[in-house]
């Protein structure tokens, strides 16, 4: 906010001219805000006690006004479907979602200020266009909000569950049923602010996993995973807490198995494959699934791996 000093301020100290001009601050809060440099007069610091003068330029900046910084960087991005409310992208494996506090850099929202795109702002700079996230070593779709109508209205839906959100992963050992669902509540492990462990009864956050066997190979299982809450590493986790982690997941017990497929990956095996919902805007039905060319590399290498062996 910017105030031209007239007749009505001349003369009057600077922590008094703003208060007057801003009736919801105290005066302690004002002279904070000078001290801070938060109200500066003709653009520079200024001290409370500062006599205004005619023609004095007031410069009063909210704390709310300071946008963090989000540099944007030449990251190529794989756009499946764009239109004027929302993009889907095909994430990459080993890219962050949006920028973190030790991470600032190398993420979809950086790459997505560079090309220019227009993003949903209601969740601020470092989360812009985010509906919902993926882990850095997770690939797949994802939803980019281009305004803030469609961001509320597409993340109503995955709220209420009229959005769906499947999975592909590849997990350690032969799970015997055909089909399931993982019920469990969660937790921040150790009240570390990534990992993910399952709550004590009564505690944490409600997580609900569907999970179907594609396929069976050796001593690992294809699963289609179904969402119906959208918690930090739910699958993960989940599967983890089965005693089938993610096939490479080295923070939820990938370790400790050892696997006759021997395929190296970047970590968990885990892809976002496909997404449904109604258009924001025109309420058509959007469906979108990735075919096996579209798959990151690691999935490429295991469904060679597969093919290979029924060939045998």
């Amino acid at each position: 906010m910017e105030f031209k000093t007239d007749t009505t301020l001349e003369n009057l100290r600077l922590d008094n001219a703003v208060i007057s001009l801003c009736k919801e601050f105290s005066r302690s809060k004002v002279q904070k805000m000078i001290e801070n440099n938060y109200i500066k007069v003709n653009s520079k610091k200024a001290k409370a006690s500062y006599k205004l003068k005619a023609g004095d330029i007031i410069e009063i900046i909210k704390k709310e006004d300071i946008k963090p910084a989000v540099k944007a960087q030449n990251i190529p991005l794989d756009i499946i479907y764009e239109d004027d409310y929302f993009i889907v992208l095909n994430k990459q494996k080993g890219i962050l979602t949006h920028p973190t506090p030790l991470n600032k850099e190398n993420s979809l929202v950086n790459a997505l200020f560079y090309h220019g795109c227009k993003l949903s702002n209601i969740q601020g700079i470092e989360r812009a266009g985010i509906v919902h996230r993926l882990d850095k070593n997770t690939s797949g779709l994802i939803l980019i909000a281009k305004t803030n109508d469609a961001h509320l209205n597409l993340q109503k839906q995955i709220q209420i569950k009229s959005a769906k959100r499947k999975y592909l992963a590849v997990v350690h050992g032969i799970i015997e049923e055909n089909e399931g669902i993982i019920n469990k509540p969660l937790v921040h492990f150790m009240n570390k602010t990534v990992k993910m462990n399952i709550a004590k009864e009564g505690e944490g956050q409600e997580a609900i996993t569907h999970f179907k066997v594609l396929e069976r190979q050796e001593d690992t299982t294809l699963l289609e995973l179904e969402l119906k809450t959208g918690r930090t590493h739910q699958i993960r986790c989940h599967l983890s807490s089965i005693n089938h982690p993610v096939y490479g997941d080295s923070l939820y017990g990938a370790k400790g198995f050892k696997s006759k497929i021997n395929i190296k990956t970047t970590e968990q095996l885990l892809m976002s494959y496909y997404l449904s919902f109604t258009h924001p805007a025109t309420d058509e039905f959007m469906e979108f699934q990735l075919n096996e060319s579209q798959y990151d590399d690691d999935f490429k290498r295991f469904f060679n791996y597969l093919k290979n062996t029924r060939r045998k």
